[in-house]
Parts: C-alpha cells; structure tokens; sequence
C-alpha cells in the first residue's frame, strides 16, 4: 500500500465518522440545517474508500478477526438489528414498493370511490364519472373506486390522476 494512504486511511475515516455522525444525529432528531441529509449519505458514500484503504493497511489483523467468535457475533448482530428496520415497512406495504410519501398517500386516495373523492376534487360524482368518461376511463358508477376504473379501463394510476389533474 502506498505510504500516503496508508498514513491518511485511519484519520479520514475518523473525520468522516464524526461528520456522518453529527449529521445523523441531527437527521434523527429533525435539527439543523437541511444540508444535513445530502451531507450524511455523500459523505458516507464518501467513508467507503478510506475504509477500504483501512481493511487493506490492516488485513493481518483483520484475518485475526475473522477467525474468533466476536467478529462473527457482531457481524450477524448487526446485520438482524439492519433486517428489524426493514420487516415492518415491508410487512405493512404488502408487495409495493416503497418510495415517496406522496406517491403513497396518492396511491391511498385512489382508494376512494367515485362518491368520496368527487368532493375532495370541489366536484359531483356525476361530473367527476363525465371527466373520467371523456378521458377515456370506463366508469361503472359513483361507487366504483378510482384504483378500479384504471384497472378496468386497462389504464394506469398514473394515467388516472393525469387526467384528475386536468381542467
């Protein structure tokens, strides 16, 4: 390893640390600037390479590691205390996926019947069933719901809330 990163692999990661650690702590407690978020996930990315320098400066050790019981035990504790986070988002969304909070409470709106979300739209039912119509949706009636027509009408979402969205 060259001696320039072999000297410098061991203080960035210790820089970078502190940085993602500051910058998590703030994210968590929704505190600081709102540069904190691009700053805690580019410089994390950013921890990767010292921290591979670091593995390779140290591989000897680390091979050491490997062969005991504690690295293992901390590696399989760490990896299920990682799985926790993520089963109750996964449990809770079914099969979707995840993605932006908009698109989930979109997607729950297209929940509602005809009947409901007219009023939401400053509309009636009749006239929300007519602008479906006319953009091509098949309405059965003010009960069917939005998520329904699309299905039917072998269109999208997407393409539902589109033509919602137009005057």
């Amino acid at each position: 390893m060259p001696r320039l990163l072999s000297r410098y692999a061991t203080p960035f990661i210790t820089g970078l640390f502190l940085v993602s650690l500051v910058s998590g702590i703030a994210l968590f407690f929704h505190v600081g600037p709102s540069g904190f978020h691009g700053m805690h996930e580019w410089l994390s990315m950013v921890l990767i390479l010292p921290f591979a320098f670091h593995i390779w400066k140290n591989w000897k050790p680390m091979t050491s590691y490997l062969r005991h019981a504690p690295m293992a035990i901390a590696l399989i504790a760490s990896l299920a205390a990682a799985l926790v986070f993520l089963y109750p988002a996964s449990a809770s969304r079914g099969d979707r996926a995840g993605g932006p909070p908009q698109f989930a409470f979109a997607h729950k709106a297209l929940t509602a019947s005809v009947a409901e979300m007219a009023p939401v739209l400053d509309m009636t039912p009749e006239a929300l069933q007519a602008k479906l119509a006319a953009a091509g949706f098949s309405v059965a009636g003010s009960e069917q719901t939005l998520t329904d027509i699309a299905a039917a009408s072998q269109k999208s979402e997407a393409e539902l809330v589109s033509a919602l969205a137009r005057d």
